[in-house]
Order: C-alpha cells, then structure tokens, then sequence
C-alpha cells in the first residue's frame, strides 16, 4: 500500500508531462511560479531529472547528495552561461542525450566513484541549464533560476524517494525494478529524441 501511495506523485507527474514542452512561449517567463512549473511539465526534463536520483541511489552513500548536488548546481552554470550569452553547441540535443544515457546507467546499475558520476550529471546539467536561461530572455533571471532549481532539486528527490521504494531489491544487488525503470526512461528518451 505505501508503495502506491509513495509512486502516486510520480506517476500523477508523469500523466500530465509531455514530451518537450516545459519550454513556455515567450513573455510567461520570469516569476518563482514559473521556474518551479517548468521542469514538471516537459517529459524530457521529468525524466532525466528523476534518473540522476536513481543513479545516485543505485550508487548509495554519499552520492545520495552528491550527484543531485552536483547536477543542480551545473545546471544553474549553464543557466548563467546563456544570460551572459556565451553559446552552447548542441543543447537540444544533448538534452534528449541525458534521458538516453542516464536511463542506460541506471539500467546497466553502473556504480562509479562519486566523482566521475557527478561529472558526468554535471555536463549533461550546463545544457539543461543553458536550455532554461536560452529562453528565459530579458524576463527576472533570479526568480526563475531559484524556481526551477528547486524543482529539479524536487525531482531527484522523487527518484530516491523511488529507488528508496525499492530498496530491498537494491540491498539484494539485483535492484531489478530500478533497472527496469532506467530502461524505459532510456527508451522514453529515445522515442523522445527519434519518434
């Protein structure tokens, strides 16, 4: 029963994401309201967001913290570089990229060291990030950035908090239930990024 209770929030997000559309048509940008909405309601960002909790829990310890922290705190570089305006190749790209590949690392159960995983959520982040501040335009930068922050912040949670729900299978080292979800997100991302 809590495990449904638990998923409930996941799955009602889900329901009511769509494919590449977190990104709001100009002029509805620049409030606190609007940064936390924005990653909840695109599939690309739901998805990647709550892969890089999975992986941090799959890897365990103090990748818990680290791997989110390092994500988000990428992200909001990559935000940065594109007020300042210094382009970023590839950002479309990439982002559906980061669904593919830490859905795929997650499927694998791949447990670097915390560092090498917080580098590779960190790059994959600067383009996230540069996505947000690249339409973000003359709107309130500060405001938009803490939101959305905070949502992806929010959003990792959910992947540990499910990951957390399958925590016996992690300890048993099969962790077969996250597998599968780190393969339908990387399947996800690429019907995404091909369909």
């Amino acid at each position: 029963m809590s495990r449904i209770l638990f998923s409930a929030p996941f799955l009602a997000m889900l329901m009511v994401a769509t494919p590449a559309a977190a990104h709001l048509p100009p002029g509805e940008y620049g409030s606190f309201l609007a940064g936390v909405t924005h990653p909840l309601f695109g599939l690309d960002h739901v998805l990647a967001m709550i892969a890089v909790g999975l992986w941090a829990a799959q890897i365990g310890g103090r990748a818990l913290w680290q791997v989110p922290s390092a994500f988000v705190g990428a992200m909001l570089i990559g935000f940065g570089l594109a007020l300042a305006g210094l382009p970023l190749p590839f950002v479309e790209p990439m982002i559906l990229a980061s669904i593919i590949l830490l859905g795929l690392v997650v499927a694998l159960a791949l447990r670097p060291a915390s560092g090498w995983a917080m580098a590779a959520v960190a790059a994959f982040a600067l383009f996230h990030g540069h996505a947000h501040g690249g339409e973000l335009g003359s709107a309130a930068a500060l405001q938009f950035g803490a939101g959305f922050g905070l949502a992806t912040a929010g959003l990792h949670a959910v992947g540990l908090l499910i990951a957390h729900l399958f925590a016996r299978a992690l300890q048993a080292g099969s962790g077969l239930p996250v597998r599968v979800l780190g393969g339908l997100t990387s399947l996800a991302g690429a019907l995404i990024a091909f369909g």
